[in-house]
């Protein structure tokens, strides 16, 4: 087949399989490193140490695959319903973990069929699929592709998707069809994104600090949350979509049709109290498959805690008390800083009788910190 045939061929058939946009764009090294090690010598990766041990591979894609020749961009969208209003002792988790299963599951295979659609038009074709883990700048190469351009809130943005899906790549060895970049700017003098971030974490336009964002901070952190974000995490057990809830290119974007992406009931929101009871076992067998599973059960529960902290509501006493003897110090250094903002009398009192018993000292530093703040 001719580059031209071989593309169209392959833009129908990512369509069948779920994905809304397609691009193709050639090899090569991307736009967006010098930002990357600016980004990087600014601190912002925080504790992503694994961004900065395979940077050099971000220099090009054939990092990700030897001989690569053309990169076919992907998006895939995930929002498939609204928000419900949440009340006390629930929490909020993204919408793209709404679902049943971890998206990268679903996209890989996805990728193996395009990947299998390909060799059956070229058999000696080399592939490779890439979701979001792998040392390529997706972001810059779907632009390279015309699938869009990169927002004030750093996320890839289209006039016609919005900013409501995953992106993925299939890498290959074939010489196909060029679209042209992306290149405008559709942003103008909006800075909706940049108001609305409850942690302020964009420094400047285009620029996101990770270790100042809900995402990097319930999600990437495995050590407690810094004090001074843990009332911007407001609802956030999993995740933020504050950014994207504003913007003004995601009103009346299409919905996604991917069943695998519709919401489970108790996912949207999800009930927090019942969490402090799943040990480590119970906890895999609840999320193992989801992309919950990231947080690990330890910091599902750090960020359960901050929520029931952020609403003060003394109903949250008894699973903050469950938590504050948890076998986990992020979680009882956690339930101990909710159990201060409860300011109640019984809180207190149980933060005392902890505090003697505790026998790690970040923890008993929370617990200082939880009944001076309570008492005064």
């Amino acid at each position: 087949m001719q580059p031209d045939e071989l593309s169209q061929f392959l833009k129908q058939r990512a369509e069948q399989l779920g994905f809304t946009l397609c691009g193709i764009c050639p090899s090569a090294t991307p736009a967006g490193t010098d930002r990357l090690d600016q980004w990087l010598a600014a601190g912002y990766a925080g504790h992503m140490g694994y961004i900065s041990e395979r940077r050099t591979a971000y220099d090009h894609p054939r990092h990700v695959l030897e001989g690569v020749r053309s990169l076919i961009m992907l998006a895939m969208p995930y929002a498939n319903a609204e928000p419900k209003p949440i009340t006390t002792g629930q929490g909020r988790v993204s919408r793209y973990a709404w679902g049943e299963m971890d998206y990268h599951n679903l996209i890989r295979d996805r990728l193996h069929q395009l990947a299998d659609s390909l060799r059956e038009k070229i058999p000696k074709a080399d592939t490779r699929g890439v979701v979001d883990t792998a040392p390529l700048l997706e972001r810059e190469f779907a632009q390279l592709a015309g699938l869009g351009w990169a927002g004030k809130n750093t996320l890839l943005l289209s006039k016609r998707a919005g900013s409501y899906f995953f992106l993925a790549a299939l890498l290959t060895d074939q010489v196909l069809e060029y679209d042209e970049p992306f290149t405008a700017d559709h942003c103008g003098s909006c800075t909706a994104c940049l108001d609305a971030c409850p942690t302020d974490a964009f420094p400047q336009p285009y620029v996101l600090d990770a270790t100042r964002c809900i995402s990097y901070l319930t999600i990437e952190l495995q050590k407690p949350i810094p004090a001074e974000l843990r009332p911007g995490m407001g609802d956030w057990l999993f995740g933020c979509d504050v950014c994207q809830q504003v913007c003004p290119w995601n009103r009346d974007v299409p919905l996604s049709k991917e069943p695998a992406f519709a919401p489970l009931l108790e996912m949207n929101p999800l009930s927090l109290a019942e969490l402090f009871e799943l040990d480590e076992a119970e906890f895999r067998r609840r999320f193992r498959h989801t992309p919950l599973w990231r947080a690990h059960r330890r910091g599902l529960l750090r960020n359960a805690a901050t929520v029931l902290g952020n609403h003060g509501d003394s109903s949250a006493l008894p699973a903050l008390a469950t938590g504050l003897a948890d076998v986990e110090p992020l979680v009882r250094g956690a339930c101990a800083w909710a159990l201060g903002e409860l300011q109640l009398p019984q809180a207190i009192a149980l933060l005392q009788n902890t505090r003697e018993t505790e026998a790690d000292e970040a923890v008993r530093q929370e617990i200082e910190a939880a009944i001076e703040r309570a008492s005064r």
